[in-house]
């Protein structure tokens, strides 16, 4: 589980087994707690650390995927805040995305740095763990251009979304956040890349629960109802926190049942084409790979050598 905005200082502050891990990436983002949810052994964390000290771009991606596929994980649910790109996705509502845009210009997006290595990414999130949010958020598939939408539960869980990856921190100018919905994005945020990326490239399912705080800047504000006072930046900050507060408790709800029907059905999961990811993707002859590079990375790719 790594937490982003909101639920990582809610995970950060959870009790277990400390991992403090340092990597051939250097130290991750904070301390890896071990915990049991659901009979199922988790490693938890926060992805902007302790007090969210960490921007988007400061964020030591390469340092937690590799830290978390060290320590056995195989499946990757990850959370994070994001705007609204559409009208249909309010604020507290949860996304899990199926798609991906990168707009991340300054942050190092590959492990393997000495020889050529091409992921399969035409899907970027794990179709096998996206299922299983999908069931733990209550949502029905669909074959139709609207997003499907879970009806049982007290809030929206979407079912499928387009994320804008910027690189930030400043929020999108009007220009850019028109731009993105022309571009067919559904959701803006900051940290889903180059993680998604990376967990594919360490053989790790992985998926994203986003927690919609607002709408981006391509809306407009509506105009305050006559006798009525227009809102201060204060009051709209306010209220961004109170939605992520709301969106937080609602997908810690999806995310233990998620983990919940993942113990139940262990061993029995469909394969995922992302847990095998390295088989035709190292292009490099293998005999030439300095050997002290294979070992560097030997948790992610020693068993191709």
């Amino acid at each position: 589980m790594i937490g982003g905005s909101g639920l990582g200082s809610l995970l950060g502050g959870q009790e277990g087994r400390r991992h403090e891990i340092d990597t051939p990436f250097g130290k991750t983002s904070d301390a890896i707690i071990e915990v049991e949810w659901e009979g199922v052994n988790v490693f938890l964390l926060s992805r902007h650390g302790a007090g969210h000290l960490l921007n988007p771009s400061a964020v030591p991606y390469r340092a937690n995927i590799f830290a978390l596929k060290q320590l056995g994980c195989t499946h990757v649910i990850a959370s994070g805040a994001v705007g609204s790109l559409r009208e249909e996705c309010r604020p507290r509502d949860l996304v899990i995305p199926d798609q991906i845009i990168d707009k991340t210009n300054k942050r190092a997006n590959t492990f393997y740095e000495k020889a050529a290595v091409h992921v399969e990414f035409a899907e970027p999130f794990c179709p096998v763990l996206r299922q299983i949010l999908m069931e733990a958020g209550g949502v029905k598939q669909s074959t139709g251009s609207k997003l499907p939408v879970a009806q049982e539960s007290g809030y929206q869980v979407h079912g499928r979304g387009c994320y804008v990856c910027m690189e930030g921190p400043a929020f999108s100018t009007r220009a850019e956040s028109l731009m993105h919905r022309l571009w067919g994005g559904d959701l803006i945020g900051m940290t889903a890349m180059p993680e998604a990326k990376l967990a594919r490239e360490a053989e790790m399912s992985y998926a994203l629960l986003a927690l919609v705080t607002d709408y981006d800047c391509w809306r407009t504000k509506p105009v305050a109802a006559a006798g009525e006072a227009e809102k201060s930046k204060d009051e709209l900050l306010k209220e961004i926190i109170g939605n992520l507060a709301a969106a937080t408790q609602n997908a810690m709800e999806v995310i233990r049942r998620a983990i919940g029907l993942l113990g139940e059905r262990r061993g029995s999961l469909p394969e995922s084409a992302a847990q095998s990811a390295l088989r035709l993707g190292i292009w490099s002859d293998k005999a030439r790979i300095e050997e002290e590079e294979v070992k560097r990375l030997g948790p992610l790719w020693m068993k191709y050598f």
